[in-house]
């Protein structure tokens, strides 16, 4: 049946939705490229809370939605900023988030790495308790068996007087870490008090302490994951990384050319979007492993105009439009979300969202997606 969706000025346009979904399977791990797809938290909808209330998660959804990423090969980035990190998921919930699905991966055999941030803290604090924050998170993840990945701080970045501040905090959690992590750089269009993160607004500057960070713990560091939305500067970075470090791209933008690579290079990816990309990213990657790049592209070049829908600016509130699609989706069944941010994105997004998303033939049952469209459309007054 005919749906009549909302465009940014108001008006209604007709739209027939698809009636079948991509084919899509499981499968093996991946051989040319090690792909995470960062994940989003559940949020119990009967839970009496407020957006000020610490977040009630429905764990068993939670963890489902993992085991779904887990069983098209992908790896989980957990307790990442699409799960809400600071953004209605405290670290109280975090570190229950991180231990709960550390232990789901050794039973499912997935691989699984976890934010470590210093979100415990106040938004003034010393250089001293960033540190002590940060090995307080980076234990917990050890302990829980999962990889550890060193997400940007918006205490360091409050407090740190310049570069030096960095490489002696930075220093001393990788001197510590039992095995090697990966280091997450996340532009200000992702969390604005990230804002001259590195020590320095000038990005050729920040650079160039980032990669000193790197050169002085070669051993400590797995890769990075970089979210700046800027494709010719993450080329540029990974061109200069030690042998050995993996560059992790984290540009919703331009993820297909970064992942594919050129003659110098590729990245692996670290990446929200594949969380609603899940099986379909899973699939072009294992065209890639075979060495059709042509093919990966194929496939993956259309989700960009999603991709780059869900990510626009505001881009923080991107996590709205990645738990929509899921509930879409039928992973789970209702569309709240912890901190109430179900509200952050408008119904002609939402209806821009579901209609690139169904025409790609994301949802396993097209039918299931276009009743719940049309309940959401009903219940914003456009009635259909």
């Amino acid at each position: 049946m005919t749906l009549h969706l909302p465009d940014a000025h108001g008006a209604l346009r007709a739209y027939e939705p698809r009636a079948e979904p991509l084919a899509l399977s499981g499968g093996s791990a991946f051989t040319s490229r090690t792909v995470f797809s960062a994940a989003h938290v559940v949020a119990d909808p009967y839970a009496d809370t407020t957006p000020d209330s610490p977040a009630a998660v429905d764990w068993d959804a939670t963890l489902a939605f993992r085991r779904h990423l887990w069983s098209h090969g992908l790896g989980v980035a957990e307790a990442m900023d699409t799960a809400q990190r600071g953004m209605g998921l405290d670290w109280a919930g975090a570190a229950e988030l991180i231990r709960r699905s550390a232990a789901e991966a050794r039973s499912a055999g997935g691989r699984i790495a976890c934010g470590v941030g210093t979100d415990q803290l106040p938004a003034t604090a010393s250089l001293a308790d960033v540190r002590a924050a940060y090995e307080e998170q980076l234990a917990v993840v050890e302990e829980s068996g999962a990889q550890a990945i060193l997400m940007a701080s918006r205490a360091l970045a409050a407090t740190a007087q310049g570069p030096d501040d960095y490489l002696e905090v930075y220093g001393h959690l990788l001197r510590q870490s039992a095995e090697p992590v990966i280091l997450h750089w996340l532009g200000p269009m992702f969390d604005p008090a990230l804002e001259g993160y590195w020590g320095s607004s000038d990005l050729d500057t920040a650079t160039d302490t980032f990669l000193e960070v790197i050169a002085a713990h070669p051993d400590k560091v797995d890769g990075i994951k970089v979210s700046l939305l800027d494709a010719r500067r993450e080329i540029d970075l990974r061109r200069r990384l030690p042998q050995g470090v993996r560059c992790y791209t984290g540009d919703d933008f331009h993820y297909p050319e970064l992942i594919a690579g050129d003659e110098q290079g590729f990245s692996h990816a670290l990446l929200g979007i594949f969380d609603p990309l899940g099986p379909l990213a899973a699939e072009a990657v294992r065209v890639l492993d075979t060495g059709n790049t042509d093919g990966f592209r194929a496939l993956l070049d259309p989700t960009v105009e999603l991709s780059r829908h869900l990510f626009r600016a505001p881009t923080r509130y991107y996590k709205t439009g990645v738990v929509f699609l899921a509930w879409l989706a039928g992973h789970q069944s209702h569309f709240a979300m912890v901190g109430g941010l179900q509200s952050a994105r408008s119904l002609p997004h939402f209806a821009r969202a579901y209609e690139l998303a169904d025409g790609l033939g994301l949802f396993p049952d097209p039918k299931l997606a276009e009743e719940r469209m049309r309940n959401l459309l009903n219940l914003y007054g456009v009635n259909q």
